[in-house]
């Protein structure tokens, strides 16, 4: 235990210091340009980071989703863009060590990630479904020279054309229901993305996730055995709402932190005169203590039910609806922070070209309403409280 723990010890310093020296300083060249943050994802390469949560037998770090979530916070106190691209790669790493068969070709995907330091990107969105991960179109299709394909027109992909491989939802079989889905791991040497799309968008510009129409072959034995909607429950989506709370959470500090600089150098400026601006800030502290509360506790949740065995806890309706509302209230909570910091810079926050600047803070975290959109939520919430025993 003790190795690991100084694995995430050493893991969270050198990410703090990727964060700070080199994410941070281009993080507005990237919103401003729309271009991958390439320098932090290979100082993040270079640290061996994309494979910290695969486990020690397959040659990473084994670190526990608290320390990548803790790291998703402190990239995103640098670059958004960065953290964003952080946590969705660690929620494929983790959906695919924690439903991996023994002995399979898995296994070796894992050793090929941390030896190549391999970047994984999503295809879960699927022109037709309406932004419902649960059904598929696209179907896994045989060949006849026994391998499989598949092709996927998908609205965003996530930072598609940086990626190295690609986990996408499918239906298991062309003729199959559109819920009965299973995940397949491509390579991009695999198979090609077509663009369909582009990404000029109001914030997380350098997540850089237009659509394309995803095209794979691949073998039989890199479809993942376990049901997706079993995978989705137990992983997808609490992990990617726990990490994605993080990253907000991230940001909405780093909006805080920079109100915070400007009150108290404006007080050195004018000592002894009352500031309107600290009185503000002192709501905004606030906002955020309920933010981390909220942020701290759903993580909590997620550990102590993936204690209990079978993770049976992670299927009831009771954790559907713990962790829809994380998401909603974080993605509610994080702009609202930003917003709050931004009145209590004033103008200086307003520009871009200041130190106190949380314009691309605030148009960043605005991002979180829309991934898996809140009235879709609310519309899944509203259903399963008419018939969950215990929410």
């Amino acid at each position: 235990m003790s190795v690991v723990v100084d694995a995430e010890r050493e893991l969270l310093d050198e990410v703090r210091r990727i964060a700070e020296h080199v994410a941070a300083p281009v993080a507005d060249e990237v919103d401003r340009d729309s271009r991958f943050p390439i320098e932090a994802l290979d100082a993040l390469r270079s640290a061996g980071a994309l494979s910290a949560a695969v486990p020690e037998a397959f040659g990473g770090a084994g670190v526990s989703l608290e320390a990548i979530a803790r790291c998703c916070l402190e990239l995103a106190r640098g670059c958004s863009a960065t953290a964003m691209v952080f946590a969705m790669h660690q929620i494929q790493v983790f959906t695919i060590t924690r439903h991996l068969d023994s002995g399979g070709w898995y296994e070796g995907y894992l050793r090929d990630l941390h030896r190549e330091q391999r970047l994984i990107a999503s295809v879960t969105s699927e022109v037709g479904t309406g932004g419902d991960m649960g059904r598929s179109i696209a179907g896994v299709t045989p060949r006849e020279d026994g391998e499989l394909e598949f092709e996927k027109q998908a609205p965003t992909v996530s930072y598609g054309a940086y990626g190295d491989d690609f986990l996408t939802t499918l239906r298991r079989a062309p003729d199959a229901e559109p819920n009965d889905q299973v995940l397949v791991l491509s390579r991009a040497d695999q198979g090609t993305l077509e663009p369909a799309g582009s990404w000029d968008t109001l914030g997380m510009r350098g997540t850089c996730s237009p659509g394309f129409v995803v095209r794979a072959r691949f073998a039989p034995e890199q479809v993942m055995a376990t049901p997706f909607a079993e995978i989705m429950n137990q992983s997808i989506v609490p992990i990617s709402h726990i990490l994605w709370s993080h990253v907000w959470l991230g940001i909405a500090t780093e909006a805080f932190e920079r109100a915070r600089a400007f009150v108290r150098a404006s007080a050195r400026q004018k000592p002894g005169e009352p500031l309107p601006a600290a009185h503000r800030l002192s709501q905004v502290m606030a906002d955020l203590a309920l933010l981390r509360a909220e942020v701290a506790q759903a993580l909590a949740d997620f550990v102590a039910a993936e204690d209990e065995p079978g993770r049976e806890r992670l299927m009831t309706m009771a954790s559907m609806l713990r962790f829809n509302n994380l998401k909603l209230a974080a993605s509610e909570q994080a702009p609202l922070v930003c917003a709050g910091a931004l009145e209590a810079i004033g103008i200086l926050g307003y520009k871009n070209d200041t130190p106190y600047s949380v314009g691309r803070h605030l148009r960043d975290t605005l991002s979180a309403r829309l991934m898996v959109a809140n009235e879709r939520l609310l519309q899944t919430d509203a259903a399963l409280l008419l018939i969950a025993k215990e929410a």
